[in-house]
């Protein structure tokens, strides 16, 4: 059996995933197998896999991230199984520096790298993106040394990621109700193993050196694309605290403190274009909080509009 798996999921990524495979064909890591998801993709993805020799492919036809990631467990062999994105280029010592992790801590369940962002060509961040907002185009960066995590928000990204399979069995692997799902940009899947690692004994590391870079999709290039995000991060947060048994009315009280305080710095920083959009996001997310913290409470489904 491999030391490691490394696996990546895909959906109609085909102009990206190409470098992301040929990233881990370049470790300089010799024991490993890679495993590519194909998450009902409808473009060229399979082509791609198998034009290149020694990945196993695997075709998963229900869409969703958190999905696709457990197919992707269940097919893989090693007992490290580290995830990388579609858009994402591992850097030569990636894997030799994560199983290192792992081999000298056997108390660690999660671990991820630093990500810097690969901007497309004749693009230049826009002035009104703050280093908060970078973060939802993967940026990463915790410093140059090892941290481990205590505040589960400053979980590894799920582009750079890894984790134990002893301990993503205990938990019954990635909760398909996080994650995303097509386009609607569910999330905090990351944010929950690291809530539940902690609870169970384990640790979660951030290490420098495992180190990511992110391609920049254009079309995210664009603040409509941020609000949405922030959005499904709003409902991402509902569904996360209804997993924990915290949902309820109480999640009025909680959402509206946010959303007052995202506005009132939206105003504080009116002369700061990033600053200022920031705090709009933010507060734009705690109106998709709140509304799915009503229909909660009313039952209905959630994206079902309320009259």
């Amino acid at each position: 059996m491999p030391l490691i798996s490394a696996i990546i999921c895909t959906h109609n990524r085909d102009s990206y995933l190409g470098a992301a495979i040929d990233s881990l064909l370049a470790q300089d890591f010799g024991d490993f197998e890679i495993v590519v998801v194909d998450n009902a993709s409808s473009d060229r993805t399979r082509a791609v896999v198998e034009s290149r020799s020694g990945v196993k492919y695997i075709y998963e036809p229900v869409t969703g991230l958190s999905v696709a990631r457990n197919t992707g467990a269940q097919a893989a062999s090693g007992q490290i199984l580290v995830y990388l994105d579609d858009d994402a280029v591992a850097s030569p010592h990636w894997l030799s520096v994560l199983y290192a992790a792992y081999r000298d801590n056997e108390k660690l369940a999660i671990a991820g790298g630093k990500v810097t962002l690969i901007w497309p060509l004749g693009y230049t961040p826009p002035p009104w993106l703050s280093e908060g907002l970078a973060g939802n185009l993967g940026a990463y960066d915790l410093g140059d040394n090892v941290v481990y995590i205590q505040n589960p928000g400053l979980t590894p990204r799920g582009l750079n990621y890894s984790i134990r399979r002893t301990f993503l069995e205990r938990i019954g692997g990635f909760n398909v109700n996080l994650g995303r799902v097509g386009k609607k940009l569910l999330s905090n899947e990351e944010l929950l193993m690291t809530e539940q690692a902690l609870k169970l004994g384990w640790q979660v590391a951030y290490i420098p050196d495992a180190l990511v870079g992110h391609n920049v999709a254009p079309e995210r290039l664009n603040q409509s694309w941020f609000l949405n995000r922030s959005w499904w991060q709003g409902i991402s947060e509902y569904y996360r605290e209804e997993i924990a048994g915290r949902a309820g009315v109480g999640q009025l009280g909680r959402g509206s403190e946010r959303l007052i305080r995202g506005l009132y710095k939206s105003l504080k920083y009116l002369g700061d274009p990033a600053q200022r959009f920031d705090n709009l996001v933010y507060t734009y997310g705690q109106i998709g909080y709140l509304t799915a913290a009503i229909q909660g409470i009313l039952k209905l489904p959630t994206g079902a509009k309320l009259s």
